[in-house]
């Protein structure tokens, strides 16, 4: 029969089926899935599994080219990207932590901004700078509001 999958699958179907169970990304339940379907031999063709789970065929082959190449570990497999690198250095960071709590301390977010390109050398935007301060280093710079005082009704 034409278009008929052989895949050399090494796990059993418990195995899977377990597997299937602990899986905590809709990625990871999709592959194993298809291996699990492919195991109990409810599924035949490419196509029809490409339809039960929604995805092109181009997409499940190249699943199972990863499942023959590195195994089942290789196919689950997450590429972490590398992101954007932070505007204000780990480092930096540090040294801005132990200003902030030295005696002598910043009274605005635009001191803060000037600190950091003169001393550091780090040229970082306001908002940048707020968010670090404000909620990765849990600092508030507003000064304390002086409190009237009520005069006394005597």
């Amino acid at each position: 029969m034409a278009g008929v999958l052989k895949l050399d699958i090494r796990e059993s179907s418990e195995e899977l089926k377990s597997l299937l169970a602990k899986q905590t990304t809709v990625r990871g339940r999709e592959r194993v899935q298809a291996l699990y379907l492919l195991k109990i031999g409810q599924i035949k063709t490419l196509k029809e599994l490409s339809i039960l789970l929604g995805r092109d065929t181009a997409t499940i082959y190249r699943w199972f080219q990863k499942y023959k190449n590195q195994g089942l570990q290789g196919m689950l497999s997450i590429k972490k990207g590398q992101g954007r690198k932070p505007a204000i250095p780990p480092n930096t960071i540090e040294r801005l932590r132990q200003k902030l709590q030295g005696p002598e301390r910043f009274d605005s977010y635009g001191e803060v901004k000037r600190w950091l390109k003169e001393e550091c050398g780090v040229e970082a935007s306001y908002k940048v700078v707020h968010e670090t301060v404000r909620y990765k280093l849990k600092f508030k710079l507003k000064p304390q509001r002086k409190r009237r005082v009520k005069a006394s009704s005597n």
